[in-house]
């Protein structure tokens, strides 16, 4: 059936390109102030989300996007990691609106199947791994206070990054001012009971240089059963002893509240998209999290010829309540990485050789037990499972010690080939291990282990068209193991490893052009098509009380084309992204009870074919106002195609001041402008219809900045 909505329109209509040409069109002062834009950063911008330091995107065969969050789309509300990378064309990144899940990040369909946290995307902070040798990223413990630049690879990276690198994030702390101490505190508050107060301080002395950043968040949330409190401190130091430069970062995070309201069926968004999934607000499903990581980077050289190590290491302690079970995990992670890259002449040309390794250790002390918790029967006799009346934790049904182990190397040659050609070409080798122990031998030692290898190979070439302007194609692969959680959630209940999950593999040829023009107009468009073997797909089965489970498509096609422009109209900054993505099963059969269904043909849920999201910022002095707007065409919510949830449009507003030293900078912000009733997020596969994660209606903010921080 076709699932639509009130004030939603199906497929990607008029009035949605009207609603992003609307944002795009802000009338221009005739004062002749201009902003600092994309367009004129771009030549100029060094990434190092290629593990290339000195390098900038018009000299990588790769498609890059570099921006500064707060720059062309002042005072962000910093809620979400979805936030920051909006107008980066190939990611969509969808808040699920539940303080339990961090937002749903998918680049070019890799991490759409992410039923928790980010799945497929290789996620890096300041240098330190965020994603675990599993491939699992949780990312709800970042500070965004402090995140000053954001840079996204939008293709296959598994050559540079190893397993679940079908795209890679890129987030850096905003450098230190050049004062001795400066500091600022931003204050919000908005509808649904949203309270945020942040501070921020940091300062440089000769070579040594400091920030620290403090945020605390509190919601009663759109949706019933929906409360969360969070904590985030973050500190940093950098210092440079002889030529070594030494970057030290330490944060930590508390969330002792976060309800879970769960998904709702369409009859359900359709009557009160504010309401909780029954099950879910009965069994009182919450999270609690504590998380803390340290991590160091020492670096030298110049980009040419540096060296450049890491260490880091990191505890999260998980309650996690869930209709079908509590879950308790004890997490310790670490790893090391070394990396370096040294000029040489070799066969009358010039080559840059770069080498690496990483090591990435994870260490789980597992526990499920029953969920006693049912406010719409409560338990008042013991049972087998809930020997004790009035405790929410039953039984223990299963408790194991899971160990992740990733080891990755390799090795890439850039080429240069006269003054405009570079041709590079690598591999890189990973050694992913799983190694379950089951401290529940009663019912039979589910122990075991898996050993998954993969050799990942990538040639690129790029070719300079003139001082601001490239063309690059490239071949590049990715390998995607199921995490340690993916694999321990066996359809059958037994405990160990599944050991029919494989994991998913995948080709990827890409062609671009990107540039900037002399009239101050950026652009970067991109063509890829990617095949996959043995996709990952999410299903939940009956009776499974939501718990998801995986299997493996046989191979599916990934066609797309990106499109991102920037550009300036007098004091008014333009940005507009759009990305057409056509992914389709090419051998898929399912067989459930004994039958058998071929889905060969249909799409890959959860992507839209057309996305498009566009902003207008207009500046005058330290006065500005920003309109945002995204679109979506309808996407599949199951993959034999039965279920489509609607097509959206949307805009946000925000106007106020950018802060100056010892200035007062309030902002006012509406969210969700015309009050559109949609699903910002969707559940693939899920059971009972309970597909749609609704996002909040009209909801206003205000906040304002003291200081002299961003």
């Amino acid at each position: 059936m076709s699932g639509v909505l009130p004030q939603a329109v199906p497929g990607l209509t008029r009035g949605a390109a009207a609603l992003v040409a609307a944002a795009l069109l802000v009338p221009a002062r005739a004062d002749g102030q201009q902003g600092d834009t994309a367009a004129a950063r771009l030549p100029a911008v060094e990434v190092t989300v290629s593990r290339e330091r000195g390098r900038q995107p018009l000299e990588l065969p790769f498609a890059i996007t570099a921006l500064r969050p707060d720059s062309a789309r002042p005072r962000q509300r910093l809620v979400g990691l979805d936030e920051a990378l909006f107008l980066v064309p190939g990611v969509a990144a969808s808040s699920r609106n539940n303080p339990t899940q961090d937002p749903r990040i998918s680049i070019r369909g890799f991490g759409a199947r992410s039923a928790f946290g980010v799945r497929g995307i290789h996620v890096v902070r300041d240098g330190i791994p965020i994603t675990l040798p599993d491939g699992q990223t949780p990312v709800d413990f970042i500070d965004l206070e402090s995140v000053g630049r954001v840079e996204v690879l939008r293709g296959s990276a598994a050559a540079l990054y190893g397993n679940a690198a079908g795209g890679v994030v890129e987030l850096h702390s905003e450098a230190p001012p050049r004062s001795a101490a400066a500091g600022a505190v931003r204050l919000s508050a908005g509808d649904d009971g949203m309270r945020r107060i942040g501070g921020q301080a940091a300062g440089t002395a000769g070579a040594h240089g400091w920030l620290a950043s403090a945020t605390h968040a509190r919601s009663e949330g759109f949706r019933e059963h929906a409360r969360q409190r969070t904590t985030t401190v973050l500190g940093r130091a950098l210092t440079t002893i002889g030529a070594t430069r030494l970057a030290v970062t330490a944060t930590h995070y508390e969330m002792p509240l976060g309800e879970n309201p769960g998904a709702l069926t369409l009859d359900q968004m359709r009557d009160d998209p504010a309401q909780a999934d029954a099950a879910s607000a009965n069994r009182d499903a919450r999270k609690n999290v504590s998380h803390s990581l340290a991590g160091v980077v020492a670096s030298r050289g110049d980009g040419e010829r540096d060296l450049t190590v890491v260490l880091f290491g990191s505890r999260r302690a998980l309650d996690n309540p869930l209709p079908f079970a509590i879950i308790d995990v004890q997490r310790a992670s670490g790893g090391a990485g070394l990396r370096g890259a040294m000029p040489l002449a070799l066969g009358g040309m010039r080559h840059r050789l770069r080498a690496g390794i990483d090591v990435h250790h994870q260490d789980d002390d597992r526990r499920n037990f029953e969920n006693c918790v049912n406010r719409g029967a409560p338990i008042t006799t013991p049972t087998p499972e809930c020997p004790v009346v009035g405790v929410e934790r039953g039984v223990v049904t299963v408790e194991q010690r899971e160990r992740v182990t990733g080891v990755g190397a390799f090795l890439h040659d850039e080429i240069a080939l006269g003054a405009r050609w570079r041709l590079t070409a690598g591999a890189r080798y990973d050694r992913v291990a799983f190694d379950v122990r089951d401290a529940l031998p009663a019912d039979g030692d589910q122990s075991g282990e898996r050993t998954l290898h993969a050799v990942s190979p990538m040639a690129g070439i790029v070719a300079r068209l003139s001082p601001l302007a490239a063309a690059y194609a490239n071949v590049s692969t990715a390998f995607e193991t199921p995490t340690v959680t993916e694999l321990a959630n066996r359809p059958d209940g037994s405990a160990g490893l599944n050991p029919e999950l494989e994991p998913q593999r995948s080709v990827t040829w890409e062609l671009g052009v990107r540039g900037t023009t002399a009239s101050r107009l950026a652009w970067d468009v991109a063509l890829f098509t990617t095949r996959v073997r043995d996709e990952l797909v999410p299903y939940e089965a009956a009776g499974g009380g939501g718990r998801r489970y995986f299997r493996n498509a046989g191979r599916t096609t990934r066609r797309g084309a990106e499109v991102a422009l920037a550009s300036t109209a007098g004091p008014v900054e333009l940005g507009v992204a759009y990305a057409w993505s056509r992914f389709v099963f090419d051998e898929y059969v399912v067989t459930s009870g004994g039958t058998s269904s071929d889905l060969s043909g249909k799409r890959i849920p959860g992507i839209p074919v057309h996305a498009v999201q566009g902003s207008a910022t207009w500046r005058h002095g330290s006065l500005f106002a920003t309109v945002e707007a995204a679109a979506a065409s309808a996407v599949e919510a199951r993959d034999d195609g039965g279920e489509r949830i609607n097509a959206y449009e949307v805009a946000h507003l925000r106007v106020g001041a950018t802060s100056r030293p010892g200035w007062l900078a309030p902002t006012i912000g509406v969210q969700n402008l015309f009050g559109r009733r949609y699903a910002s997020s969707v559940v693939v596969n899920a059971q009972g219809g309970r597909y749609y994660e609704p996002a909040p209606g009209r909801t206003l903010f205000v906040g304002l900045a003291i200081g002299s921080a961003r």
